[in-house]
């Protein structure tokens, strides 16, 4: 990350100003969404420790309910209180049957080996998943996307996604076959919200600073069918 970073700077940028944009950049992902997910399993360990299996279920669940609610009252997006309901509500089915903590944590190992899956399938079709998560998330033209002179930047990209991925099925696995319900929840987090912001920090500078590598046009500029030389991509990724 370092050489990175100087390479910004010997362009022109300040630390300062690519703070500034990573700041940016994560709150327009997150805002508080994250907190659908992150905080039912908090509440289900405590409720375990100090009630009882049954109790932590309920707990979490009505939980989940209430942010479900609250985006439906706020108008907000439902995607990540949908998904988190649903998550904890299978997971509430699975460790009442079977009477087993550690399954509560079992969506997010199936949805863990999924995204394992789906990202292997988008490097394989070369259609890097970066570049679809971005497509959705900023709107810009697909065929952008798919330059020669674009494409590899969120390839790589895609491609450190993976490993992060690999590695979190890996440690959860583990400790659901350990049974390890304290062990489940910490890694949940961690390996949650704040490796997320870690690994999508370093995505950013990375496929910013390769964008510019490989000299190909801004979305902007692609979009005005502007003449090399490009000004390339200074903002976004």
């Amino acid at each position: 990350m370092l050489i990175i970073i100087i390479g910004y700077s010997m362009e022109g940028l300040t630390m300062k100003k690519i703070a500034k944009e990573v700041i940016e950049e994560l709150l327009m992902i997150f805002t508080g969404k994250s907190l659908d997910i992150i905080v039912p399993p908090l509440l289900f360990l405590l409720l375990y420790k100090v009630f009882d299996l049954r109790i932590a279920l309920i707990g979490s669940i009505i939980l989940s309910l209430g942010f479900l609610v609250s985006r439906i009252y706020r108008k907000e997006n439902l995607y990540y209180a949908l998904g988190g309901f649903f998550g904890v509500l299978f997971a509430v089915i699975m460790s009442y049957i079977n009477q087993n903590a550690s399954n509560f944590f079992l969506p997010d190992i199936i949805g863990t080996s999924f995204l394992v899956i789906v990202t292997i399938v988008t490097l394989v079709i070369k259609k890097p998943l970066a570049a679809f998560v971005s497509h959705i998330t900023r709107g810009w033209n697909l065929e952008w996307f798919y330059r020669d002179d674009v494409l590899p930047a969120y390839k790589e990209v895609t491609l450190f996604w993976l490993g992060f991925f690999i590695l979190r099925l890996g440690v959860e696995i583990t400790l659901y076959l350990n049974g390890s319900v304290d062990d489940l929840v910490i890694a949940n987090i961690v390996l949650g919200f704040p490796i997320t912001i870690a690994v999508l920090t370093i995505s950013y500078i990375y496929g910013i600073w390769r964008l510019h590598n490989l000299n190909g046009p801004g979305v902007d500029e692609f979009k005005d069918n502007k003449e090399p030389p490009w000004r390339g991509q200074t903002r976004g990724f």
